[in-house]
């Protein structure tokens, strides 16, 4: 009823000639003094900057706009707390509505394909980079914040002190989104069992090397097995060498195309995506912004005996390794059955879930000690047989917001002006201690991090360490990816039933990528769709051609299980700080 009543009052406020009654230093020093702290900001700086989004949201005041994310706790954060805070001090009304993934991408393309405006901003992941700089459907930031949005850009923004920034921008070098939460897929493990001497000297007799951070796949895979099939049990409970998940829906498409191909070896060397190869296996060659196709028949490698093995090789550790029921798992299932504590190690793990596996015993986490220190840490993920030194080591998620210009302009402005609430230095540190997915340098060397380290295994590590900006997020060589995506799911669902084998599969998802890909080369020759940028898709030519050039795809490996490498956590930990 309040808020409903002090809508009302901005209203007839704006009507008047004046800004909201509420709308004053007084509700913004409240939430500064309480909410907003620790800030790298002092509070001073922090009311100054509140001030700015006060002055610059009169215009806006009363309106009620509606933006979408996924539901992870920053943006569960966002929505209950961050909503009421902004609307307190800028009269501007919220509505941040959280669905799964799949439905934000899905409505995200329903806008860009209609034309409706659904939402007045969206949090879209910056894997649709190159979608959105090759159909021109999204307002580019950096034009906006130069041009008609020059008012309703905070001169506190720092775009410098944002880690994700050349994610989301596109290769005509013009930023079309801003990161608002950001996380890396790492490899997760048991480091108290890792570190049991019993263990320890039994892995080393048995395969000959030490128990530590795997360093390649060989070395996972023996370390799955050991604690399944050796290890069996920890205090009278079953425990597993793996965890994945494996049901058959949209979760599963990201779960490949979020590097897993370019993690066993798949595409070419590059930073930050493969060249002229992707972690998609679509090949785009270097200074153009045509894709020539995915299949190994047009240069691709998205069925070439690498991404062959990267999905055989998830299909066997599955059913092998992973718990009951794993396979029948989505994304957000295999969250909480990690927290149960009867698993050794996981390959493929998102940092978003850091908040959650750092709860307490009390809330049913069984990976914290009594006094809340993790048992487990946070390492980079191994690598296949057929990776190379310069591939891409692995993904980084960087969900930004995203504007359309199908939203009219003061609504896109008054959603611009809530992105920029919500990732400002007053707001940001605060933020980052809730969701635990920093987006800016400063927060993550804010002090109170520095304190809280040791309770969040690795993650501040990694995140001040110089080798985070290997992970990263879908590149440019992928056209289309609400259209892309879809076609992923539905194949590596077919291998995890049974129906086709992992050949067959890739087989099948690398021609529906040409084939769909074929339909835009279309759209963009006739009616300039991608703005020229579309696909040009090479004619077929026998696998052996390109099999035999130097690059991707790649032959396929007398031995795809070279000997296993680890390496010692701790030495890892000191090497990133002494970078």
């Amino acid at each position: 009823m309040r808020r409903h009543l002090l809508s009302a009052v901005a209203a007839a406020a704006v009507i008047a000639g004046h800004g909201p009654v509420w709308a004053d230093e007084a509700a913004a020093q409240r939430w500064i003094d309480d909410e907003f702290q620790p800030s790298t900001l002092s509070k001073d700086e922090q009311m100054a900057e509140m001030q700015w989004f006060i002055d610059a949201a009169q215009p806006y005041a009363g309106m009620e706009i509606n933006v979408l994310s996924e539901g992870i706790p920053t943006h569960s954060y966002e929505s209950e707390v961050l909503t009421k805070a902004f609307e307190e001090i800028t009269g501007i009304k919220v509505n941040h509505q959280i669905l799964g993934e799949g439905e934000v991408v899905q409505a995200v393309q329903t806008q860009l394909q209609t034309g409706r405006n659904l939402y007045d901003g969206y949090v879209n992941d910056s894997d649709l980079i190159g979608t959105h700089s090759r159909l021109q459907l999204a307002y580019p930031l950096t034009d906006m914040m130069g041009g008609d949005w020059a008012g309703t850009t905070s001169p506190t923004l720092d775009l410098d002190d944002f880690m994700g920034i050349q994610f989301t921008t596109g290769p005509d070098g013009k930023l079309y989104q801003l990161p608002d939460q950001q996380f890396a897929n790492l490899y997760w493990f048991r480091k108290d069992w890792f570190d049991d001497e019993a263990n320890k000297a039994a892995f080393k007799e048995k395969y000959g090397y030490d128990l530590g951070v795997p360093v390649n796949w060989s070395a996972y895979e023996d370390i799955a097995d050991f604690f399944t099939n050796d290890v069996k049990e920890v205090d009278g409970t079953a425990i597993y060498g793996h965890m994945d998940y494996g049901k058959r829906a949209p979760d599963l498409g990201w779960r490949m195309t979020d590097a897993w191909l370019s993690m066993a070896g798949a595409g070419d060397k590059g930073e930050p995506n493969g060249i002229p190869v992707d972690e998609w296996g679509i090949r785009m060659e270097a200074g153009t912004c045509n894709p020539v196709g995915a299949s190994v028949s047009r240069g691709g490698a998205a069925n070439g005996p690498a991404a062959v093995y990267a999905i055989r090789k998830w299909d066997e550790w599955l059913r092998n390794y992973a718990p009951p029921g794993a396979a029948s798992y989505d994304f957000y299932q295999s969250l909480p059955a990690l927290s149960q504590g009867n698993v050794a190690q996981q390959i493929f793990w998102y940092t978003a879930f850091t908040a959650d596996m750092v709860k307490p015993k009390s809330e049913g986490n069984n990976t914290v000690d009594d006094e809340g220190t993790p048992l487990w840490r946070m390492a980079p993920s191994p690598h296949g047989p057929y990776w190379e030194d310069g591939q891409k080591v692995g993904y980084q998620d960087v969900g930004s917001w995203t504007f359309l210009k199908s939203t009219p302009a003061d609504r896109a402005q008054a959603a611009w002006l809530y992105a920029q609430f919500v990732t400002s230095k007053t707001v940001d540190v605060k933020k980052s201690h809730v969701g635990l997915t920093f987006i800016r340098d400063s927060s993550v060397n804010h002090e109170s991090f520095t304190e809280r380290a040791p309770k969040l295994g690795g993650l501040v590590e990694f995140y001040r360490s110089p080798d985070r900006v290997a992970w990263s997020p879908t590149g440019i060589n992928v056209p289309d990816y609400p259209k892309l995506a879809q076609i992923w799911w539905q194949q590596i669902g077919d291998v995890n039933s049974g129906a086709f084998t992992p050949q067959e599969a890739m087989d099948r998802l690398a021609e529906e990528m040409d084939i769909t890909m074929g339909r835009m080369q279309a759209a963009d020759e006739s009616a300039g769709v991608y703005g020229g940028c579309g696909p040009r898709l090479n004619e077929p030519q026998d696998a052996s051609f390109w099999l035999e050039q130097e690059g991707s795809p790649k032959a396929k490996l007398e031995n795809e299980k070279p000997q296993g490498q680890t390496v010692n956590y701790d030495e890892l930990v000191q090497r990133w700080q002494s970078q």
